[in-house]
């Protein structure tokens, strides 16, 4: 690889990401308004959204599979164009059933992206620029989050309707489709398909299928960083979904006003990913993930208080930072604990925890919202992140003795 060729595909990836976060959230920056066009809760909105977190989930494994054993860019351009389709239906949905089918085929367009990604990242980066692709990958996730706020807010001030937000980002995704999919046909074969000796040499049997999900589950290390994914996951859904209702119903905020700032904490959050991957090179993975989950845990308490000064709410400008921070450190963990012909599959069982927590938390923190109120969902994002702090101590004392060291040793 050129270091124009690493640029592009990372540059490219990154991009992807972009479009897959903002179709993650499209619905979230406006879910009141969609509850009362459908005359639904908005419990009922975050069933919706959970839905198609539960095909992301569900689809994993089988990207993973598609992406090891045959072609990681046809795992993209899927996604791709079948994302587009499913963002359009959403903008388009007549009916709350609707709604339901068109995040169902969202889910199976945003299955593919992280299964063909982390696989491209890792075959296209040097170990020593790993920890910074990743980072870049995971800046581009977060930037997805801060456009689908920012669009909210612009076509609020316009004085339109939830529907032409969703249909703007549906713009937005098709058009960078057009762009990426010639774009990824250029890239070289060895990036675009797993080499000849690491893909499967027959058809998938269920024999096989059992063995290989038995490898998956006796990985201690493995499982403990999808349940991590499955902690932390559910902690940014909470976040990036209900943080506008904290503003507003805790501090009194006018929407258009929580929208602008919760737009500001993704965009502030994206920095901090550079950061987190800059770190994770010099100081290892594990420092940088404990640090991270620390400061989600005093950040969220202090935010679900409700006791902060006015002034003080701009401290919800770091609050998706404390996540974000970690994301390319759990990655370069994941990374190390992975087989070169694993990868897809690996990550996929990594990104299950993260899907899952996209299925059961919009659903389960909207319930608790509508029966305990705003405050003490938070609370329990605070709880989330010392779980998190505490599984990670647990990795790293029992599992990767590597994982507090800025490089890989050939071993890892």
């Amino acid at each position: 690889m050129t270091e124009t060729q690493e640029r592009r595909v990372v540059g490219l990836v990154a991009g992807s990401h972009v479009v897959n976060h903002a179709y993650l959230v499209a619905l979230a920056p406006v879910i009141g308004l969609v509850a009362d066009d459908f005359g639904v809760s908005i419990a009922a909105v975050g069933l919706a959204i959970g839905v198609q977190g539960g095909v992301v989930t569900l689809l994993q494994l089988p990207f993973g599979y598609l992406s090891d054993a045959r072609s990681r860019t046809l795992v993209l351009a899927v996604s791709l164009v079948v994302g587009a389709v499913g963002i359009a239906a959403t903008a388009l949905a007549p009916s709350y059933p609707w709604l339901l089918a068109s995040q169902a085929l969202l889910g199976v367009g945003i299955a593919g992206h992280h299964p063909a990604h982390y696989p491209l990242l890792a075959t296209a980066s040097s170990e020593t620029n790993r920890g910074r692709a990743y980072s870049l990958h995971a800046l581009g996730g977060s930037l997805g989050f801060a456009v689908s706020y920012a669009i909210a807010a612009g076509v609020g001030a316009l004085g339109f309707g939830w529907r032409w937000t969703v249909a703007a980002i549906a713009v937005f995704g098709a058009a960078f489709a057009l762009v990426a999919l010639p774009v990824a046909r250029g890239f070289p074969e060895r990036i675009k398909k797993p080499a000849t000796e690491d893909r499967p040499s027959s058809r998938p049997t269920l024999a096989g299928v059992r063995r290989g999900a038995s490898a998956l589950l006796s990985s201690a290390g493995l499982m403990g960083l999808a349940l991590l994914s499955f902690l932390t996951s559910a902690a940014a859904w909470c976040i990036r979904t209900y943080s506008p209702q904290l503003l507003t119903a805790g501090y009194e905020l006018a929407p258009g006003t929580a929208n602008l700032l919760v737009s500001g904490m993704l965009v502030v959050g994206a920095g901090t990913i550079l950061v987190g991957g800059a770190l994770t090179d010099r100081v290892g993975p594990g420092n940088v993930a404990l640090g991270g989950y620390a400061a989600l845990a005093g950040l969220a308490a202090l935010l679900a208080s409700g006791s902060l000064p006015l002034a003080l709410v701009v401290l919800i400008l770091p609050f998706s930072g404390t996540i974000s921070v970690s994301r390319p450190a759990r990655s370069t963990l994941a990374d190390r604990l992975s087989e070169r012909a694993d990868l897809g599959k690996n990550f996929a069982v990594v990104t299950i925890g993260i899907s899952l927590g996209g299925a059961v938390a919009p659903p389960a923190f909207g319930a608790l919202i509508d029966l305990a109120g705003v405050r003490v969902t938070f609370g329990v994002v605070a709880v989330l992140g010392l779980l998190s702090f505490g599984l990670t101590r647990w990795l790293l004392g029992r599992v990767d003795g590597s994982a507090r060291r800025p490089q890989a040793t050939p071993s890892d």
